[in-house]
C-alpha cells in the first residue's frame, strides 16, 4: 500500500513539473491507494467486531499464532495452597441450617438403632459406617453431584455387589480389597454415579464376617435399604429448612 501511495505521488509530482497541477488528475492519481487504505481499514474493523462477538481479542489471536491456546479459566489447575483454604460461600449459614440437619442426622442413626435392636437376633446390623457418610452428604450437601439419588442408588448397589464377588474369587485378605475398590472406582466413573461413601462398602463385606451369610443380597441390604430411610429424612430436613428458619 505504501508503494502506491508513493508510486502515485510520484506520477503527480512528475505531472506537476510539467503542467500545473490539477484537482481532478489528482484525485484520479491517488484513487487506487485511498480505496485500497479504507478497504483495509474495513477489513480490520469488521475483523475486530467480530473477534469482539466472539469474546477474543488481539493477545489470544497473537498466541494463537505463536502456537499457544490459552484454556478456559475452568479447566486452570487452582494453585497448591487454594486447596487448604475454606471455600467462601455467600454468607455465614443461620441457626436453623445447623439444627435441622444435624436433628436430622441424628434421628437417621437413633431409627438405624431402633432397627439394629429388632434385627439383632438375625445377626444383622443396619447401623454400618458408609451410611453415616450418606447422611453427610445429603443432609450437608444436598445440592452435590453425590447427592443425587441416581447416584447413590446406583454405586451403592454396584460397589456392594463388587464386594461380593470380589470375595467369592479371592477371598478376605489385600488382593480382594484392592480390586473390589478399583473395580468399584471404574464402575462409578462409567456408570457416571459418583457416590464416594458407596466406596467403602465392598471393604466393609469383605472384613465383616457377621455380613457374609448375606451373599448378593447385600446389595440391596443393608446400603441401599438404608439409604430409602435416609432420602426420607432428607426431605424432612429441606422442608424444615425452607418453611421454619430462626
Amino acid at each position: 500500500m505504501g508503494m502506491q501511495l508513493r508510486s502515485s505521488y510520484s506520477r503527480v509530482h512528475q505531472s506537476g513539473s510539467m503542467t500545473p497541477p490539477n484537482s481532478s488528475t489528482s484525485l484520479r492519481s491517488f484513487a487506487p491507494a485511498i480505496s485500497l487504505l479504507f478497504n483495509n481499514h474495513s477489513i480490520q474493523t469488521k475483523g475486530i467486531s467480530l473477534e469482539r462477538c466472539l469474546g477474543c481479542n488481539h493477545t489470544s489471536r497473537r498466541r494463537r499464532e505463536y502456537g499457544v491456546v490459552a484454556s478456559s479459566s475452568s479447566n486452570v489447575a487452582a494453585p497448591f495452597w487454594d486447596d487448604w483454604k475454606p471455600q467462601k460461600g455467600p454468607a455465614a449459614p443461620s441457626l436453623s441450617d445447623l439444627v435441622w440437619p444435624s436433628a436430622g442426622a441424628f434421628a437417621a442413626m437413633a431409627l438405624l438403632g431402633k432397627m439394629d435392636q429388632i434385627l439383632a437376633p438375625r445377626g444383622i446390623s443396619m447401623t454400618i459406617a458408609p451410611l453415616g457418610a450418606v447422611s453427610a452428604v445429603l443432609l450437608a450437601a444436598p445440592s452435590s453431584p453425590a447427592a443425587r439419588k441416581y447416584n447413590m442408588f446406583m454405586a451403592q448397589i454396584g460397589c456392594a455387589a463388587i464386594g461380593v464377588l470380589a470375595f467369592s474369587i479371592f477371598g478376605a485378605g489385600w488382593l480382594a480389597r484392592s480390586t473390589a475398590l478399583a473395580a468399584s472406582i471404574a464402575f462409578m466413573i462409567c456408570t457416571g454415579a459418583t457416590h464416594p461413601p458407596a466406596a467403602s462398602l465392598p471393604l466393609l463385606f469383605i472384613d465383616g464376617a457377621k455380613l457374609h451369610h448375606l451373599n448378593f443380597w447385600y446389595a440391596l441390604f443393608p446400603g441401599a435399604t438404608g439409604c430409602i430411610l435416609l432420602c426420607l429424612i432428607q426431605e424432612m430436613v429441606l422442608y424444615l429448612k425452607h418453611n421454619f428458619k430462626f
